[in-house]
């Protein structure tokens, strides 16, 4: 007995490779959901189809040594279940989904995975303020620069900044309190990201508040730290940025200047030019998985949700 190998056919029998390969063009932007309704098919036919796209996808795009990565943890669910992201940040591309949580343990998954040869070509890991991520680096890749990533840090300055506003809150009443009373998202935004309205908002709380005022500034030049060239000028920078915290009675702020002294190291590595790469990339991955997430509600395959981050970066096929 002989069964003949049809290289057109999709491991579904029903279909072929290029049906299959529309299947997951199409799955790309819309829904299993909705796509099924257009095209007429089952839910599990098509999810099936789109991972063999998704597969494909992986095989004709194989992981290179990275020079630069960038790690990140996502959340699947409520409960704090995480799993890691490992990305490329050279090639524009995530390369590894994995480990049962956040822990160093499952860090070392990913350097175990890309295997000692690769792991020595790697001179710069970009990560948050998370321990467990610079114990696991530190010990796998001990030549790489470990860098901190800006939108972090920002994230912790902008959490400094609410609980000012908040403290603000606590200590006015009547009409100074109104001022501030649901302009959480005015105050922690970029002004150029402001609506006209909410720019005339900004303005009237900036002005009606005198130590609000004084936190927005000082959130909105810290941003600079990271345009510096040489680390000598960014700690320059820095110490004066700390220095003007003094009889401003901002408690927040004054923490989270603790902090950054704390991680100093991995927040000037910027400066040396072999480390300027894109900060951006590891956010914008964030937000597409948040997307995916979204679009998978209720999705308990995490084999499914493993190709989709993998593959969201990937050239269609």
């Amino acid at each position: 007995m002989k069964q003949e190998k049809l290289p057109w056919v999709a491991n579904n029998p029903f279909y072929t490779k290029r049906f299959s390969y529309y299947v997951g063009r199409k799955c790309r932007a819309m829904t299993i959901k909705d796509v099924a309704k257009e095209l007429k098919l089952d839910w599990h036919s098509v999810k099936t189809l789109e991972k063999e796209y998704m597969q494909e996808q992986l095989q004709r795009n194989p992981v290179a040594a990275p020079r630069s990565i960038g790690i990140d943890e996502i959340s699947l669910r409520k409960g704090h279940t995480y799993r890691i992201v490992a990305s490329d940040l050279g090639r524009g591309r995530p390369i590894w989904f994995g480990g049962d949580d956040r822990s160093e343990e499952s860090m070392n998954m990913f350097y175990q995975w890309l295997g000692p040869k690769k792991a020595k070509k790697i001179k710069l890991a970009i990560m948050d303020m998370w321990k467990a991520f610079e114990k696991s680096t530190k010990a796998n890749v001990p030549q790489a620069a470990i860098l901190y990533d800006k939108f972090h840090v920002m994230r912790h300055l902008g959490d400094a900044l609410d609980k000012i506003r908040k403290m603000e809150y606590g200590r006015l009443s009547g009409k100074d309190r109104s001022y501030i009373k649901g302009q959480k998202y005015t105050l922690l935004s970029h002004r150029e990201n402001l609506t006209i309205d909410g720019r005339k908002a900004l303005k009237k709380l900036l002005t009606a508040n005198k130590r609000l005022n004084t936190a927005y500034l000082l959130k909105e030049s810290f941003g600079q730290l990271w345009d510096y060239q040489r680390e000598g000028w960014a700690r320059r920078f820095f110490d004066n940025w700390k220095a003007s915290l003094k009889w401003q009675r901002l408690k927040p702020y004054e923490k989270f200047a603790e902090m950054i002294e704390r991680h100093w190291d991995g927040i000037a590595a910027y400066s040396k030019p072999e480390n300027k790469v894109s900060l951006g990339f590891v956010e914008g991955l964030n937000n597409k998985i948040r997307v995916i997430q979204r679009r998978a509600y209720g999705l308990r395959d995490e084999e499914y949700l493993r190709l989709k981050i993998l593959t969201c970066m990937l050239k269609e096929i």
